[in-house]
Formats: C-alpha cells, structure tokens, sequence
C-alpha cells in the first residue's frame, strides 16, 4: 500500500479512553480510513487503553465491529489492520498504568529497531485532564527520544477549561510540562471542509476581500442549531452548557475565520496568529449589557433528562450580538446562535452586505433585499451567494436567484477526508493550523467568561422542542 504524505517514521498512536463513544464513532473508523488510503506510516501500531478488563482478542474483535462496515474495506485490509491493534488495561490516576505502558512501548520500539513516534490521544472527559497530563509528563512517556526522531505529541478535545481561569491554570500547567508544539488542541470544526474553505475562499478570491469590511458588510450571522437534545450526555451536559459546549470553541472558531485578517503566510503559526488577533479584539460583554444583547433559554423537557439536576438552570440555547473592535468590523453586528431540541438542523455562516447606494429598483420599490454569501457547514455542506436578477418578462421586477457550490456534487469524483481524518493526519505531519493555540483559547474564554459570570441575573427563557427556540428573542 504506498504512503501519502505522512511520515516514514514508525508511529504509536495511544488512545486513552478507546472504548468510549468518541473513540467508537469518529476515531477507530477516522484511523481504519486513514490506513485504507495509505495516509498511515508503512509501520504502526493502536494501543487503546481504559479501564475496562480485555484481552488483545476481546479488543480486536471491537475494533473489527466497529469498522467492518467502513466503505471499500476489505478482508485483507482489515486483517493486516487488527494486526497492529492492542489493548492495554489502565486506570487513568494510577502511576503504575503509565509504568506499564511505557514498557509496551519501550517493546513495540524494541520490534520496530528505532524510536518510534508517539500520539497520545485523551478521548476521555476534561475533568480528567489535569491528572493525566501530569501523570503523562511524570512519567516520561512524553519525552522525545532525540530531536531527530520519535516526536511525541498530545491530542485533547474541547472544552479546554471551563472558564479563563480554569484555561489558564491548564495552560500553565501544560507550559510546564510540554512544548506549545506537541499540544494539539482539537476543534473538529476546524476540520470540516466548508471551513477550511473559508480561508481560501475569502483570501483567494479578488471579487470578495476588497469589500470583505465595514463599508460594505451590514452584518454577519452565525448559527449551530441541533434537533436533538442533550441525549445520553445529561450528566456532561447540565455543567457544561450550550455556551461552553459549543459556544466558546465552534461558534467563535467561525467567527475567527470570517473575520480574521489576511495572514502573511499560510503556515499554522500566521493563520493561528490571526485567528488569536480578531478574538481578543471582541468586545467584552459584562454587567448589565448581559440582558441586553445575550439571550438564554432551556427547552421544555429538558430537567426530566437522564443526569439533569431538579432545579437545573443550565442553557441549552443562547443567542447574542457580539461586536469587534477593530478598523475592518467596527460597527458591524456578528449575532451567533445554537440550541439544542430545535426544529431544524443546521449550522452555517451568512455575510449580509450592504444595499448598493444607487439601486437600479422598479419604481416604488421600498425595499431592496440584500446580498447574501453563506457558508453551510451541514448538512450539504457547500457554499452559495445571493444575487438579483430581472424576473423574463415584460416587467422591471426583481427576483433572489442562488449560486451554489455543494460538496456532495463533486464527492463521486474526490471523496472529502472527514474531519477526524484530516484532525488525525495534520497530527501525524506536526501541522498545528487547524487545532487551537494558547492565545485563541484565552482570549475565547476572556469574552465567554463575563457573560458566563452576569446571565445568571438574567431571565432564562423556555421554549418547545422542535421550536426555533425563545420566542422573545432581540437577534435574528
């Protein structure tokens, strides 16, 4: 099978907490893709590890359910894949798990005949990271072995904290421990296509980014709206919440990317930097400004969950107007938007420029509709611009007409890399673009932290499942 891209090098990859949900539904499937496509190094190895008591057989028998099914795999593929699949049984506190664990290593290095490169993988929840990553930096197991080969690198999910100073606890904490470049902090959003596409459609394209400002933008809406409910993540969810599940890692990750400046290179260090600058530049939004432009709701329902606290005040939807502080946005609106138990399911990106001063209207048009470009992230992910055109006819009207890019269009001759794949593959390569710096985490939880600390004398709305939310609702 050749090898695209990736490193020669040989590559564990641990994961931690292999037999939870995240693990079964996007990584195994996300890693068996990546080796079907040749995106893998030549020699491998899966280490999973939780604390659930199985043997190799057991595990590989997992693994084999969960990716039987993958498309164009075959007996032979799958065969050869098992093979690099092992099991190692570990309680995340336990320094001796780690021991343990370092020997399997220091044996898979002894079979390979060199240092291999080592991903660390923590699917497990925040609560546990501070633990591990100590006993992950304690132990050694994160030391590389030399400056020229067997790099090791830590993958952890979102959220990062749970507010600014929890984050930068965590952050320090971290800085002690590792080097800012083998910290890979995932944002799976990140990941998608449409928002990759983001960055270079506005950057490589000269009808757009000459008017991609104030003067011509009137404002920019960004939604993640969900139908189903929290679902079996009760317990999670109700400490959590819309804002700090979605709200301070997705939503503001898209915000960064419509706002952001041009980068002066594509490298993850300026493409980060970018990101960083246009989410410190947010308006904070404190006090009493906190009922005026931030509106929380919780569906009806939503206390009869599984794991819900009786009295829960937890927001499972939120909309505001955040504004930012710089030349190119002062003035305009972004109004960002989720929710959970809603009628529809989508999440997308709309710019509305501006009307044009001198509108070639019908007479006695009152009102001319605006431009439009949106970004859909799902489903159909694409991308569309709005425009008016005269309706054929004997008439001066005015009628919208769409042009749209959709993915699935062009899917039967390039097959798009789902998120976990490009998340796992721009690991292996050290390429940090498209997962989250220091700087943007803080400065995320710098805006998301004061209004987290004041809504709480705000009212907290209900609204029906399968409603579009709060009917009192100031944005949108």
């Amino acid at each position: 099978m050749k090898r695209k891209g990736t490193t020669e090098m040989p590559t564990v990859f641990v994961i931690f907490g292999v037999t939870g949900d995240l693990s079964r539904t996007k990584l195994i499937p996300a890693i068996f893709n990546l080796y079907k496509k040749g995106h893998l190094p030549r020699r491998f190895r899966i280490i999973g590890s939780s604390r659930r008591d199985e043997s190799n057989e057991s595990f590989r028998e997992y693994v084999r359910t969960i990716v039987h099914n993958e498309r164009s795999g075959t007996q032979k593929n799958l065969k050869a894949f098992l093979d690099c699949v092992t099991f190692h049984r570990a309680f995340f506190d336990d320094s001796e798990s780690y021991a343990r664990l370092g020997e399997e290593l220091v044996g898979i290095d002894g079979h390979f005949g060199k240092c291999s490169n080592k991903l660390f993988y923590l699917a497990v929840p925040p609560n546990l990271y501070e633990v591990m990553f100590k006993e992950l930096a304690n132990s050694g197991l994160t030391i590389p072995c030399s400056d020229e080969e067997g790099w090791t690198r830590v993958l952890v999910e979102k959220p990062f904290g749970k507010d600014i100073d929890t984050a930068r606890e965590l952050d320090k904490m971290l800085g002690l421990l590792f080097k800012e470049e083998q910290i890979f902090r995932i944002d799976h959003y990140l990941a998608k296509e449409t928002m990759q596409n983001i960055l270079m459609f506005r950057f490589s394209n000269a009808i757009f980014e000459p008017i991609w400002n104030r003067n011509y933008i009137d404002k920019v809406e960004i939604m993640l709206l969900e139908k189903a409910g929290v679902g079996g993540r009760g317990a999670f969810y109700d400490e959590v919440g819309a804002l700090r599940d979605v709200g301070q890692n997705h939503i503001l990750q898209m915000l960064a990317l419509i706002a952001m400046d041009d980068p002066k290179k594509l490298s993850a260090e300026h493409i980060r930097g970018e990101r960083a600058r246009v989410l410190k530049a947010l308006h904070p939004i404190k006090g009493k400004n906190v009922g005026k432009v931030v509106v929380r709701g919780q569906y009806r329902g939503y206390l009869q969950e599984k794991g819900i606290k009786k009295k829960s005040s937890t927001e499972t939807y939120f909309s505001l107007e955040a504004r930012i502080h710089n030349a190119r946005w002062k003035g305009v609106p972004f109004y960002l938007k989720s929710g959970k138990a809603l009628k529809g399911q989508k999440t997308e990106i709309t710019v509305y420029f501006k009307k044009t001063a001198s509108c070639l209207c019908p007479a006695g048009a009152e009102i001319h509709r605006r431009n439009a470009l949106t970004f859909r992230i799902q489903p159909d992910e694409g991308i569309s611009i709005r425009f008016w055109a005269k309706t054929p006819g004997f008439t001066q009207k005015l009628e919208a007409k769409n042009l749209s890019f959709l993915y699935h269009a062009v899917a039967a001759t390039k097959e798009a890399p789902e998120a976990y794949e490009r998340v796992l593959f721009d690991c292996i390569r050290g390429d940090q673009t498209l997962f989250m710096s220091t700087r943007e985490v803080r400065s995320s939880w710098a805006f998301i932290t004061p209004i987290l600390r004041d809504w709480g004398k705000t009212l907290l709305y209900t609204y029906k499942k399968g409603s579009g939310g709060p009917k009192a609702l100031p944005h949108f």
